[in-house]
C-alpha cells in the first residue's frame, strides 16, 4: 500500500478540519516542512498530498509561495489541490516542480476544461471527487454539485488522468474509518486508479483498503501521530 500523507494548509499552518468544516479547525502539532521530513523517512510514502484550503473555499490559489519552498525541499513527488480553477495556476504550480495536480470544483462542473487540461498535462491530474453518499460536494466541500458519482465517472473514463482520489466527507477527520463499501463500488466503476481519501485510522484501514483493491490511500489526521507508523516502513 502506497500512503499519501495530507499537509493540509491555511495561512501558512498545517491543519485538519473534521468533515470538511473550516469552524473545526486544528492545528497540527508540526509546521508543513517538519510534516515533510518526517513523512520522508519511511519507504511506504510515495508522495505528499498538500491542499490550500482557503485556496479551495475562496476559488484561487493563496499557498503558492510556501508550496514552492515545500516543494524546493522536499525529496518525494508533491500533489497540490485548493484553487486551480486554471490552466495558468497549474502551469505555475508546474514551473515550481509540482508534479500532480489535484482539479475538483471546476473539473466537476466544467469537463470540457478538464479535458483541456488533461491534454496540457496527461497523465499528471487528479480528479477530486469529494462526496456524501453519492453527490459529489464542491468549493471547499460547501457545496452540493448537482453531479452524481456515477455519472461523473462514465464521463471522464475516457481522459488520460493520473487517477481519481475519493474523499468520503462524512468521514474525513473523524477516525471511524474509511467508506469501504463505496470506495470499493466506485474502483469497480472505472479503469481509473481510484485513492482512498478520509477516515484512515490505522494500518488496519490499509490492509482492508489493500484488500478491496486500492493500492494508494490518502492519511490526514492519523497520519500526525507514532502510533498510527507503527509496523509501517
Amino acid at each position: 500500500m502506497n500512503i499519501i500523507p495530507a499537509i493540509d494548509l491555511i495561512d501558512g499552518q498545517n491543519v485538519r478540519l473534521s468533515q470538511g468544516d473550516y469552524e473545526k479547525k486544528s492545528q497540527m502539532k508540526r509546521t508543513p516542512e517538519e510534516a515533510l521530513e518526517f513523512y520522508a523517512e519511511y519507504k511506504s510514502v510515495t508522495r505528499i498530498h498538500v491542499v490550500d484550503l482557503m485556496g479551495a473555499l475562496k476559488q484561487e490559489a493563496l499557498e503558492s509561495n510556501l508550496v514552492k519552498k515545500l516543494s524546493e525541499q522536499s525529496s518525494l513527488p508533491l500533489e497540490i489541490g485548493g484553487g486551480l480553477r486554471s490552466l495558468e495556476t497549474i502551469g505555475k504550480y508546474h514551473e515550481m516542480g509540482v508534479e500532480y495536480f489535484i482539479l475538483g470544483t471546476r473539473a466537476i462542473i466544467d469537463v470540457p476544461w478538464l479535458t483541456e487540461a488533461v491534454k496540457k498535462f496527461p497523465g499528471k491530474i487528479f480528479v477530486g471527487v469529494d462526496a456524501k453518499e453519492d453527490d459529489i460536494y464542491i468549493n471547499g466541500w460547501t457545496e452540493n454539485s448537482g453531479v452524481k458519482i456515477d455519472e461523473y465517472l462514465a464521463e471522464i473514463e475516457e481522459l488520460d488522468l493520473a487517477g481519481v482520489i475519493y474523499t468520503d466527507i462524512n468521514k474525513d477527520g473523524m477516525g471511524l474509518g474509511p467508506n469501504f463499501e463505496n470506495t470499493a463500488r466506485i474502483n469497480n466503476m472505472t479503469r481509473h486508479k481510484v485513492v482512498a481519501s478520509g477516515g484512515v485510522r490505522n494500518k488496519a484501514d490499509l490492509d482492508k483498503l489493500e484488500d478491496l483493491g486500492i493500492t494508494e490511500a490518502i492519511v490526514g489526521k492519523s497520519s500526525h501521530t507514532e502510533e498510527f507508523w507503527e509496523g509501517i516502513e
